[in-house]
């Protein structure tokens, strides 16, 4: 039997409310999405509430319970996943917090931007170097660790002994409110000694940013001033059993954002590197889809779907292929954080545009005899632009077979999506994109009768209403499913 493997393509941020500049429509219904609407088409659709209904979840706590982790049991705070995903190694024992560079009147306390730049890959290396190993002079015991992550944020971690996660951060959550001071969440020795020490680490970050001159030539350039880091989430990194241990799928994930890089390390699953990916608005979607169907379609010798106890990944004999390859986009959540309509919908047309290039990918793959390839779209959490956050909306879920996509779309379509490497609009100097505008076409493909994909089409889907937690199940049933 020929290998059954996933392409999982999360959405951050997909779903929205309707806007009156885009006709009361979603930017994703208003977006022109074939191929999104070809695998809804082909296959079978819902809509899902990422944790529960009513609850407007992080990221983090999302794909833990999207990929079979009940966050409720298994989440300690999201600063581990950051700080992982940044490169820092981490101890039991250790604590560590996603911050942000933002810029403080030292006047007042008062926090006037949480973000002091989207596009901080120049300066935030520097930043984070004159950080890293930083002392605390009432607590020297302590090490200090500090990396880049991804835009604005980086991860800090603090090593040393009797430190509990159980505590507060200084991150006010919003812009122009005083930065918080650390205090502990039980009432244990443990806690209100790591609250006094996390609030010197706060002092000292500071006293460095305020006399970096890197901040000098930013204020002389006109631009937002990096005087102090936001630390929040504090956290431990959690022990879990792995995906593979879980599910039976071995898995691969290409996830620039480090948070989420960071989370997929938790679960031990593999990180692919995808040149050019940068988890912002610059990143190139066609290095992502060309990371994901390399790794599916390599050949994976043993039998599919079977997880071997204490067999070991790197022995001769094993490959590296995979079952299950999640790729991850962020930019989408950026946009309804920022606001922005026009760049929401035209965001989820370049991810069109992916998706149909990873279809093609994977299709010449299984016509090589790699494997059964099958579909998934979905998100995480819904960011309208209205509100510019997280919001408690469920996300469309979509999932088909590729033989099922391709008899939907035509195969000599699917073969002659262009390959050629982009970027999203509005990043570059050339904003001449054009898109397929034909939609799936009449064809022997049973599927539910959905025959688009945005937020209400998904809810009309055989699948109905369903939790986040059921969502690796539905997966793994549907990958061994043969179409009528």
């Amino acid at each position: 039997m020929s290998m059954r493997r996933v392409a999982f393509v999360l959405v951050d941020g997909i779903g929205d409310v309707s806007i009156p500049e885009l006709g009361w429509k979603t930017p994703l219904e208003a977006a022109s999405t074939p191929n999104l609407d070809a695998i809804a088409t082909a296959g079978i659709s819902g809509l899902m509430d990422p944790v529960e209904p009513g609850l407007a979840c992080g990221s983090d706590t999302a794909h833990l319970s999207l990929l079979g982790y009940d966050p409720r049991q298994y989440y300690r705070g999201r600063g581990a996943f950051e700080s992982l995903g940044a490169g820092l190694a981490m101890s039991p024992g250790d604590i560590a917090f996603k911050s942000n560079f933002a810029t403080m009147d030292d006047g007042t306390g008062v926090v006037t931007c949480r973000r002091a730049d989207r596009h901080f890959e120049e300066d935030g290396p520097i930043f984070c170097a004159a950080l890293d190993g930083l002392k605390l002079p009432s607590f020297p015991a302590y090490e200090v660790r500090v990396r880049y992550a991804t835009e604005h944020r980086c991860g800090v971690v603090v090593k040393g002994p009797g430190l509990s996660g159980n505590i507060s951060g200084t991150d006010p959550l919003k812009d122009n409110r005083l930065l918080e001071v650390v205090v502990p969440l039980d009432e244990s020795d443990e806690a209100k000694h790591t609250a006094a020490v996390v609030n010197e680490l706060s002092l000292e970050l500071r006293r460095i940013l305020s006399d970096h001159p890197l901040n000098a030539k930013r204020q002389s350039a006109g631009k937002a001033i990096a005087n102090v880091v936001l630390l929040r989430g504090c956290g431990i990194r959690i022990q879990v059993p792995s995906f593979n241990e879980k599910h039976g799928l071995r898995s691969c994930m290409v996830a620039p954002t480090k948070i989420i890089a960071g989370l997929g390390l938790s679960l031990d699953i593999a990180i692919l590197d995808a040149p050019g990916a940068t988890g912002d608005y610059r990143t190139l979607l066609t290095s992502k889809a060309n990371a994901i169907a390399k790794a599916l379609a390599a050949p994976l010798e043993r039998p599919p779907n079977v997880f071997v106890p204490g067999e070991d990944d790197a022995k001769p004999g094993w490959s590296e292929g995979y079952d299950f390859g999640f790729l991850h986009i962020k930019a989408i959540d950026d946009a309804g954080h920022d606001k922005a309509v026009k760049l929401k919908k035209l965001a989820f047309e370049a991810v069109d545009k992916m998706i149909g290039q990873l279809a093609r990918m994977l299709w010449e793959a299984e016509c090589r005899g790699a494997g059964q390839f099958s579909l998934c779209v979905t998100g995480d959490h819904s960011t309208p632009v209205e509100y510019g956050d997280h919001s408690f909306e469920p996300v469309p879920f979509t999932i088909c077979h590729l033989k099922d996509f391709v008899k939907t779309k035509g195969e000599d379509t699917v073969l002659s999506s262009p390959l050629e490497a982009f970027r999203l609009p509005g990043t570059t100097e050339d904003s001449s994109w054009t898109y397929e505008t034909h939609g799936p076409k009449p064809c022997d493909v049973h599927g539910d009768g959905v025959t688009s994909f945005s937020e209400l089409s998904a809810a009309r889907g055989v699948l109905g209403r369903f939790p986040g937690s059921e969502m690796m199940g539905i997966i793994k049933k549907y990958m061994q499913l043969d179409t009528c």
